[in-house]
């Protein structure tokens, strides 16, 4: 039996009907390298058996306590069905690109069975109509909820179902598992009680957390639409989100993403990769004539095991979307991941945050970011699944009211990938996103230099595009 953190009982009631905190990683494999080139689903089923001991999130389900009285408890599931967790399908025909993306789009959509372990695994055929995959190829797809199992350590669930060489053993005998019996709740209630009453401003926080689930977020966002100020400007993607979800993604070379951080002297490939997702976003925006005249700011997790580090597990950062000139775009957000203060947009970041604090100080509130960018952290080699070699690696992540647009960044194989995950009703068109991404890419890898030059950098170029127009309407 094992208690969530705050932090994860804080993913589960972020949970709502039209928005909840799964992460989905996608794998994509050549079946070419298996034995006689061809893997079978009860040969995945029984490989994903012999590994369920590899980690207490396969078995593992949610206690709650009547009335919400505490954090829910992880207690084994009696009643576990493996083959209720892994499931088998396959695209339509001709099955591209587009039919996946809508597929797993749906997938990842759809919220996990609290009475059961907070996981499913889809093996996914039918891939045939893919440029560039090899003939035979499937997918699969694990969905794991935030409170099971969260980002930065998905990839070791990765790991765990998957081998570093192509050989294949026949898996061992699963090993007997019996579960624990699930604790009595009395004794629980009353533990969860004396702490409460030992700790009255945690009791307090408890209950205003259970009353902000009940508000509406309609007039949570209304209050955000009505005192956003221009530092910290509306999009669309910091409207409510509906229930169904859209994704795309596109994949670069990391030796490219090495070039284009050479660009300005210190700048790494993260520095890099956060200059293309604001390129991309101010297309997006312009082509909408929606691109607000500051610049929009971005939710991306803090570097370092430092205590400060801790404490703010998450750093927002200026994307340089007011910016035209994609080089000085990423110069401001180097600057700014160095400690220094001038963000892309000219101003600094000490000025701006304590105009956002003053207004908060005043009663005014402001959306937290335009989006989320987070890295996932991929393999540091090939993987082979039953023999079969891993050919692509992404990851959907989950999105919610006012923060509508997440930004996953894998690496496999010497590969960025940058996935954008959002709301079918904020981002109707995700190919036209995905193409702003390739061009905000592209603009960026013809400038940069040869290995060992480092560009001269040039005076800011802002542009000055048009005032967007009202939002609400739109949303």
């Amino acid at each position: 039996m094992q208690q969530l953190s705050p932090q994860d009982a804080a993913f589960l009631d972020s949970d709502s009907a039209h928005a909840n905190a799964n992460v989905s990683l996608l794998h994509i494999y050549d079946q070419s390298t298996a034995p006689q080139g061809k893997v079978r689903f009860k040969t995945i089923l029984a490989h994903i058996e012999s590994r369920l001991g590899a980690s207490p999130v396969f078995r593992r389900k949610l206690m709650r306590l009547p009335l919400g009285l505490d954090r829910p408890y992880w207690v084994d599931d009696p009643h576990f069905d493996l083959e209720y967790h892994v499931r088998h399908i396959a695209l339509p025909k001709p099955g591209d690109w587009r039919q996946f993306c809508i597929q797993v789009s749906r997938i990842h959509a759809r919220p996990l069975d609290r009475n059961r372990p907070l996981w499913e695994i889809y093996v996914i055929e039918g891939l045939d109509s893919f440029l560039d995959l090899p003939e035979g190829s499937f997918a699969l797809l694990t969905k794991t909820h935030h409170a099971a199992l969260d980002v930065e350590h998905d990839g070791e669930l990765t790991a765990r179902l998957h081998d570093a060489s192509p050989a294949v053993t026949p898996p061992p005998p699963a090993a007997p598992w019996f579960p624990d019996a699930p604790p009595a709740v009395l004794p629980l209630m009353a533990r969860s009680v004396l702490r409460q009453a030992m700790a009255p401003r945690r009791l307090a926080g408890s209950v205003s957390q259970r009353l902000r689930r009940l508000a509406p977020s309609s007039v949570t966002l209304a209050g955000d639409v009505l005192l956003a100020g221009p530092e910290m400007p509306l999009v669309r993607f910091n409207a409510v989100v509906s229930p169904h979800r859209v994704f795309e993604t596109r994949r670069f070379g990391l030796d490219e993403f090495e070039r284009i951080a050479r660009l300005v002297r210190g700048a790494g490939v993260h520095d890099a990769v956060l200059a293309v997702c604001g390129g991309a976003l101010r297309r997006y925006l312009l082509a909408n004539d929606e691109l607000p005249l500051h610049s929009l700011y971005a939710l991306t997790p803090s570097s370092g095991a430092d205590a400060a580090a801790a404490q703010r597990p998450w750093r927002r950062v200026a994307l340089g979307t007011d910016v035209d000139d994609p080089v000085q775009r990423l110069r401001g957000i180097r600057l700014q991941s160095a400690g220094g203060t001038a963000t892309a947009g000219g101003s600094t970041v000490l000025a701006r945050t304590a105009k956002v604090v003053a207004r908060a100080l005043a009663g005014e509130r402001s959306p937290l970011a335009a989006c989320s960018i987070t890295h996932v952290p991929g393999p540091p080699g090939p993987l082979y699944l039953c023999g079969a070699r891993m050919s692509y690696y992404s990851a959907m992540l989950p999105i919610s009211d006012g923060l509508g647009l997440a930004f996953a960044v894998t690496s496999y194989d010497g590969r960025v990938i940058i996935s954008p995950t959002s709301c079918r009703e904020l981002m109707p068109d995700p190919e036209a996103f995905a193409q702003g991404l390739r061009d905000s890419f592209q603009e960026l890898l013809a400038l940069a230099p040869a290995a060992g030059e480092v560009r001269p950098l040039r005076p800011a170029r802002r542009s000055v595009p048009r005032a967007p127009r009202a939002a609400a309407g739109r949303r």
